[in-house]
Order: C-alpha cells, then structure tokens, then sequence
C-alpha cells in the first residue's frame, strides 16, 4: 500500500521546528524553569520558546527577572539550535558518529542552509559549526572586558557569552533586566564603543548566510571567483548599512556626536532581524526611526543565515529584475552574469507571500486588540519585527491579548521556517500534468 504521507525535505524542516518549539516548551514550564512559585504559564513559556527557537526575541517576560539560570540556559540553548539550524546539528552528529551520510541526508541538509547544491555539503557544515564556535567566543571574550566590570566575574562572563550567542544569531535576547526596568535592552550601553560596536558586527557576521562564510573561506581575497549570490549579499549587505547609517545621523541629531555616531550604527544595524536596541523606541520615537526600523525590519539579512526578514538577496534580484526592464534588457544581469529567470519569479512569489501574511498578521492584531487604544503603527511594528525575526517592540508585547500572541507566535515560525517552505509543506508532490492554454494578463 503506497503511503499516503511523504517525508519530503522541506516537511521535515517544518516539522524540526515545531518539534523543537514543543521540547522548549515542555523544559521552560518546568517550575525550575522560572523564579515565580509554581512555574511559568504554557502561553508565556510557549512564546518565549517560539520566539527563542525562531531567534527573534520578542518576550512577554523580562529573560533575566523571570526566568531562572536553568531557563535562561534552555533559552540560550533553543537560540543556538534556531541560529545555525537543527539539520546542522543532526548532521554533525552524524558526523562524529560515523554514520555514512546518504543522498537523503544530503537533500535535508541542502534545503535547511539554503546551499546551491549537495557539493561540498560536509564541508560547509565544518565551516558553519567552527565559524559560529569561533565568532561567538571572540565576541563573549571581548564583552567580557565591559560586562565583568559591571557585573564580577561569574555573572559578567555569563552575561558576555549569552550576549555574543544572542546576537550572533540575530536573536535580540538579553540579560539586562532589573526590578526596576524589565525591558531596557542594551540603552545602557548606548555610548560605549566595545557594546556598540561588537554587538553590530557578530550581527553582521550571521546574518552574511553560510555559503558566503563557505565562499570567502575557500576563495579568500579573489573578489572575482566569488559566486554571483556572495558578491549580491555583500554588496547589498554594505548599501543597507551605510544608507540607514547616514539617515540615522541625520534623525539623532539632539544627541551628542560619539554617542551620536555609535547609535546610529547600531540602529543601522540591529532591526534587520537582531532586536537589540541601545536608543528607547516607543509610539513617541521619531517617525522617521520607526520608518526607517520597520524598513530593515522587512529586509533582514541573506539567505541561508541567521537572519530574517524578506532577505537582501531576494530585493537585489527583484530590483535587478526592474532595472533590466527599464533598460531594456531581457534578463536581470549582475556582475557580468544573467540571473536565472527562475530566481526572479521565486523572489517575486516570497516577497508576495511575505507580504500578504504580514498583512494578515496586522488584520488580526487590529481585530483582537479592539477597544485597548494601540496605535495602527504599533501593530504594524509588531507584526513586522514578528515576521522578520526581529524582537524590537514599541512596548505593547507582554500587553497583547492571548490571541494576538498566538498570531504573533505563527508570524516568528513563519519567518524562521520560511513563508514559502511552509506553504509548500502542504503540497503534496504529483507527477507533471499536461499544461492548460495560456493567455495573458495586463499589469500595471
């Protein structure tokens, strides 16, 4: 009898995720799991499980207040597995188990890092696991010169290594609550250089994807045999730093010019996809802030990486697809290379997507935070920084209804998971069907 269920790829990427929400879950309930008596409630534990497994960091509870060192370090442990993916694990270990890994392995694993093809497969895995050992402990090393200052040594080493792995894998998570102030994130930090500055580029460095590491690692300094896709995302990656960067001098212009030039940075950086923030974001920032953090929101980093968001790659081939349109070229081309039409309609088909469940995702908070007064921007912040993997809030999180957590919740696994592979979960694979007559449709 033929089964009637198929464990295709990209289902078993879906069902990692969900199986890893439901172990966090489980752990983070626990009572030894949070400080207040009798342990936290499933929805609090169920979104700080989605939201840590989904590497967003949006929280309904202060990290460092409410949950206990056993939480915080399953916390920690689901933002590592959600930032260089549970495939990467399951074939590492089976790796240093010895066990053969087959074409089926191969496929799982080519689907989960988003790599062009099985080549080299176990090779990148060596390069995501080492490369992501290496930048977490350079940058918990080097935040352990201002956090074990301020905080003595056991606790200040802590706070460094949760810090570093939080932002390496463009989590947003933090250990900066106190009784007085339960979401103050990095604000504390705002004119200090080292906070500043590492924080950013441990963002910067995860959110490049995997096969860039893998490419630069294997071409070096050879800039003309990177691939077509490497030379895009940093290209791309440098433009959606350095514009926002100089916008964001511009709109903070009341504060003094080092601390001035360091939040801009760090605001330039972080909304694509980290959620750390060292300048108080709320409905009364600057329009042009919350403008300008909703649009890196939506952009997040590349493909294949830590990042969230629409991803830089897929706005490169679709402006790149608008631009040989108006110049009136045939097919997008970039660096002496034409782009695969194919990779101009799956970048049209996610940013659609994308967009239509985000759309979806302010439709539904509007109707179930009728009557409580938020502001539409507030929504529309939240869903965006949900979607995108981001974790910035203006505040209104921990407030939300049960009901527009849970959409909050759908929105992080749909953009960890990936719109489109989620969606294609569904299908189920047919043989080809004979085509039906086409015929065209206006535009525009």
């Amino acid at each position: 009898m033929q089964k009637r269920f198929k464990l295709t790829p990209v289902r078993l990427l879906v069902l990692g995720y969900l199986c890893v929400i439901v172990l966090g879950t489980v752990l983070l309930v626990l009572p030894v799991s949070s400080r207040p008596d009798g342990g936290a409630s499933f929805m609090d534990a169920l979104f700080t499980t989605v939201s840590a497994s989904c590497v967003t960091g949006l929280i309904v509870q202060p990290t460092n207040t409410y949950w206990s060192e056993f939480g915080q370090v399953v916390i920690l442990l689901l933002i590592q597995m959600g930032g260089i993916g549970f495939m990467t694990i399951i074939f590492a270990l089976m790796r240093l188990g010895g066990k053969k890994i087959g074409l089926k392995e191969r496929t799982y694993m080519q689907e989960a890092v988003s790599a062009p093809s099985m080549g080299g497969l176990i090779r990148l895995t060596g390069t995501i696991l080492l490369g992501t050992l290496c930048f977490e402990f350079i940058g918990a090393f080097i935040l352990c010169f201002r956090f074990v200052p301020d905080f003595g040594w056991g606790r200040g080493i802590w706070m460094a290594v949760f810090t570093a792995v939080s932002a390496f894998c463009n989590a947003g998570f933090d250990l900066m609550a106190t009784e007085g102030n339960d979401y103050p994130s990095l604000t504390a930090y705002s004119q200090d250089p080292i906070v500043c500055i590492v924080v950013p580029l441990l963002i910067l460095i995860g959110g490049l994807g995997f096969f860039v590491w893998h490419d630069i690692r294997r071409n070096k300094w050879h800039l003309r045999k990177y691939a077509l896709h490497t030379k895009i995302v940093l290209l791309a990656s440098a433009v959606v730093v350095v514009v926002p960067f100089l916008l964001f001098l511009i709109a903070l212009n009341d504060l003094p010019w080092g601390e001035r030039i360091l939040s801009s940075f760090f605001s330039a950086v972080t909304p694509r996809t980290a959620g750390f923030n060292v300048i108080p974001m709320s409905i009364d920032t600057r329009a042009i802030v919350i403008f300008l953090t909703i649009l890196l929101m939506f952009i997040g980093g590349a493909s294949g990486s830590t990042a969230g968001g629409v991803k830089t790659n897929t706005l490169s081939v679709l402006a790149l697809s608008l631009f040989a349109l108006i110049r009136g070229k045939r097919s997008a081309q970039a660096f002496g290379r034409r782009l695969d039409d194919e990779n101009v309609k799956n970048a049209a088909q996610f940013t659609t997507a994308y967009l239509l469940f985000a759309m979806l995702g302010v439709l539904l908070l509007a109707f179930f935070e009728m009557g409580n007064g938020y502001h539409l921007t507030e929504l529309i912040f939240e869903v965006f920084s949900a979607i995108g993997t981001v974790g910035l809030t203006l505040g209104i999180t921990p407030e939300l209804t049960v009901g527009s957590q849970i959409v909050l919740c759908v929105l992080m696994f749909l953009g960890r998971a990936g719109c489109m592979t989620v969606l294609l979960s569904w299908r189920t694979p047919s043989a080809p069907t004979a085509e039906l007559p086409m015929e065209r449709v206006r535009i525009g």
